[in-house]
């Protein structure tokens, strides 16, 4: 993405909408609990046959702390033994999902996320990666990208040398912020000195990137005190920076209900808060790779942003498009093929199916030739900022202007406000004014969000 965003606040206050990611296309929100596993496994073959590069996500599940903004899929617990329940389990798991594909196959990506994957103490984790590697052919630690979810209160510098010796080299700090009062309101208070203390470590050890994770709209936080979070950040420079929107969801996620909702900013507070936040990163060389990310000009992410490289997944931006992704564990996400499957998001289930010898899919999703193109559209959108209408039509052997007739006519107010514009060359190009509505811009080529929207219009109606 060569296009360096421009924050128009009289724009973004009339088409910022809440919206997917876009982390998939179609969003799991469509996944079908009648997915059929073959269709999973027989994407599975084809990709062995053709062996190709593969991603793999390891989900732990375990925190001994609730987050109250946390919307993920957790298990909060203080007994360690749980653990052991559960790799026993996910060994199994690991097994079956390896049958499926070939040993040629390479590993380029491998990214444990929870919950809090250092619950696993050193011999835990140390035992599951070799346990992995026994099972997958894991590519030398210059050319694979292994990256690990840290929560800095609870990694000390004898467990960062032992994730290194593991072969992780990359890893990604939730720090949330780093206001006293915040923390406090969230029930995540750790000091500066404990983040810049793995940070260090971190360099001191060699890993390749440090990635680290910031909320706004927090309780308590204003522009002012979160700027003094950013000046913070910045002094201590991760590779990889990301400022995520907090959802106050406490009807869906029950620890956020100790959050009081009068506490919050208000959204045009969250805004200014993300637009200055915004402003001071790319002030101080951060790279905009899109949707709230950042990454220092010579990080692999800002490169493939610049190179039209970039691909995105469950696992947010990426470098590995061109890999299969295998999800391990519970609630995790595979995408093979022109498929997606995801396993159960309950702890009882998940045993009971490894231990009928089943994988632990309870729904999926597999792509139509309108789906793939749709991918296809977003994905580009999304990544680069851009996309070669003929390419398209090349690829997929449709008339893009025809095929896309409605919503093409659904972005004429924004090409008028100056968001996108369509060449005389056929390349539809997001402008700078745009690159912050970009997930505006890729919900007009949603078929099933639409389908959705009219649903409700007429249930609204009747």
């Amino acid at each position: 993405m060569n296009t360096a965003p421009v924050w128009d606040q009289d724009l973004i206050n009339r088409y910022n909408q809440s919206g997917p990611r876009y982390t998939s296309y179609p969003t799991a929100v469509q996944f079908d609990g009648h997915f059929d596993i073959q269709q999973y496994q027989q994407c599975a073959v084809n990709s062995a046959r053709a062996i190709k590069a593969l991603s793999l996500y390891v989900h732990i599940p375990f925190c001994s702390h609730v987050c109250y903004y946390c919307a993920c899929n957790k298990v909060v617990t203080r007994r360690r033994d749980r653990a052991d329940i559960y790799l026993r389990h996910l060994y199994r798991e690991i097994e079956m999902q390896s049958a499926l594909f070939s040993h040629k196959q390479p590993v380029e990506q491998l990214h444990f996320g929870g919950g809090t994957p250092t619950f696993l103490n050193q011999q835990q984790l140390t035992a599951l990666m070799q346990h992995i590697g026994d099972h997958f052919q894991l590519a030398p630690y210059d050319y694979g990208d292994y990256s690990i979810e840290l929560d800095p209160r609870e990694v000390d510098w004898p467990m960062m040398n032992s994730l290194r010796e593991c072969g992780f080299n990359r890893v990604s700090l939730g720090v949330q912020d780093l206001n006293p009062k915040v923390q406090a309101a969230v029930n995540r208070v750790q000091s500066d000195s404990t983040v810049q203390s793995v940070i260090d470590a971190a360099r001191t050890m060699m890993f390749k990137s440090i990635h680290m994770d910031l909320i706004y709209g927090l309780p308590f936080q204003t522009p002012h005190s979160f700027m003094a979070t950013i000046d913070r950040v910045i002094d201590m420079a991760p590779d990889r920076l990301s400022l995520f929107n907090y959802a106050h969801l406490p009807h869906r996620f029950k620890p956020q209900r100790r959050i009081s909702e009068q506490d919050l900013p208000s959204p045009a507070m969250k805004l200014e808060i993300l637009q200055q936040a915004t402003s001071k990163l790319l002030a101080q060389g951060y790279v905009y790779i899109g949707m709230d990310h950042f990454a220092l000009p010579d990080d692999e992410l800002a490169i493939a942003s610049e190179t039209g490289t970039l691909h995105r997944n469950f696992q947010g931006y990426t470098t590995h498009r061109h890999c299969d992704l295998v999800g391990l564990g519970i609630s995790a996400i595979s995408q093979v093929g022109d498929t997606y499957s995801q396993n159960s998001v309950d702890e009882t289930m998940y045993y009971a199916m490894i231990n009928e010898s089943r994988l632990p899919v309870v729904r999926g999703w597999k792509m139509n030739d309108d789906d793939k193109i749709r991918q296809t559209v977003i994905s580009q959108l999304i990544c680069q900022c851009q996309l070669q209408i003929g390419d398209i039509e090349r690829r997929f052997g449709i008339n893009f202007r025809e095929y896309f007739s409605n919503e093409l006519e659904m972005l004429k107010p924004m090409m008028a406000d100056g968001l996108l514009k369509l060449n005389d060359d056929g390349l539809l190009e997001v402008l700078p004014k745009g690159v912050f509505l970009i997930r505006t811009i890729c919900m007009q080529f949603d078929h099933y969000l639409k389908q959705q929207q009219a649903q409700h219009k007429i249930s609204k109606m009747t």
